[in-house]
């Protein structure tokens, strides 16, 4: 793994140069793209038999976070579409086959949300809806997505599929991505009509949240055991941690010979030198307090031992505080930057941009995690949603 990120690092001048213009396109330019498609990145959770690494998540994660502390959309997509290896992996073989047969560095986008219905039909089903947030979608030639499967009305029931469609079946809405920050993510929406779904390109959703795709899949290596719930968002907050990494990196580099109006210059500055330690401090606890979940993680499944439904509720409520801790202490440093921190032609604002909006998805919202993390060390049983992403 540690290829990925030498090659990565090889192409870092431009890759930062390319996020400037990625967030003028909305979307990854096609140049960071290929980086990125020749780095292998997204094969990092791959299976071996179809040319992946099979790597320690730990790995990924690291690199993620150095991509993100180049860009926070390259790192942000690498962290998205990386982990749809890792679920493809409890696909029927036929699709594994379709979509990897002729080309192992075929990407898949997203969302999982059940934004669509899925209508049964002889063979297969027909699957209608719109699907907002799908990063990355236009360099992948294939979709990963949730869908509520519909009864013979087309009303939703409380079963929910994962299905993966082929670019040809789906429609990209290149005007429905306009946003203030992780722009160069290109997360748009994705429309689809009356698309027939073989079978065989369907997975049951709860299979999979519910750890047993490896069971499913009779796959026996250890990073298919690893639990969802802590491997899907992983991506997503190692990508924000690498944003908060990146603008630290440029305040620092701004304030070494910057004197304030007062003409006291900032290495003079007490007060200042205490908030970038504080801020610089935050950020390194949050990196390691990911990290050390995934390391313990790791090598519990590696053991053939269940993570129990505590310690991933814990596993997540300390991704989420890492994320929110991070980003808090960005902000401490980016207060104390000056007027020119505020200037477009500045990366930091484009940091600062894209772990705010970074910060609003799905998983890393503290409320349910929090309530249920607690109530379980309590001795209480969480119900409902607040199980979902545990």
């Amino acid at each position: 793994m540690g290829h990925v990120l030498d090659r990565i690092m090889q192409h870092a001048d431009e890759i930062r140069t390319e996020g400037v213009e990625g967030d003028k396109l909305m979307r990854l330019t096609d140049t960071t793209a290929k980086h990125l498609r020749e780095s292998g990145i997204i094969r990092t959770f791959q299976p071996k038999e179809y040319g992946g690494f099979e790597g320690h998540p730990r790995e990924a994660a690291e690199t993620v976070m150095a991509l993100g502390a180049l860009d926070g959309a390259t790192g942000w997509v690498a962290g998205i579409v990386g982990v749809h290896p890792w679920e493809l992996a409890f696909f029927d073989p036929k699709a594994q086959e379709e979509i990897w047969g002729a080309d192992n560095d075929m990407w898949m986008a997203s969302p999982y949300a059940p934004m669509g219905v899925a209508v049964p039909v002889e063979g297969g089903y027909i699957l209608n809806g719109r699907w907002a947030f799908s990063s990355g979608t236009d360099h992948c030639g294939w979709i990963m997505i949730g869908a509520a499967v519909g009864d013979k009305d087309g009303n939703r029931t409380d079963k929910v599929l994962h299905v993966v469609l082929p670019r040809s079946d789906y429609e990209i809405d290149q005007d429905s991505w306009n946003v203030i920050g992780l722009r160069g993510t290109g997360s748009k929406d994705l429309i689809i009509k009356d698309a027939f779904i073989p079978e065989h390109r369907t997975l049951d959703a709860e299979i999979v949240l519910s750890g047993n795709g490896w069971r499913h899949a009779g796959r026996d290596e250890t990073l298919y055991k690893f639990p969802f719930s802590y491997i899907f968002p992983l991506g997503i907050t190692s990508a924000l941690i690498g944003m908060t990494e990146g603008a630290l990196a440029c305040y620092i580099a701004a304030q070494k010979e910057r004197v304030q109006v007062t003409g006291v210059p900032i290495k003079e500055d007490p007060y200042i030198l205490f908030a970038i330690s504080e801020a610089a401090s935050e950020i390194s606890a949050s990196r390691l307090a990911l990290l050390e979940t995934v390391d313990r993680f790791w090598d519990k499944t590696d053991r053939g031992e269940e993570i129990s439904f505590e310690e991933r509720a814990i596993g997540r409520r300390t991704q989420i505080s890492a994320a929110w801790r991070a980003v808090r202490a960005m902000d401490e440093v980016f207060a104390r930057a000056g007027g020119a921190a505020v200037h477009l032609k500045t990366p930091m604002q484009r940091f600062w941009r894209d772990a705010h909006v970074g910060l609003t998805h799905a998983i890393h919202v503290p409320g349910m995690i929090y309530h249920s993390a607690a109530l379980t060390q309590l001795g209480g049983e969480p119900q409902g949603a607040y199980r979902a992403m545990i």
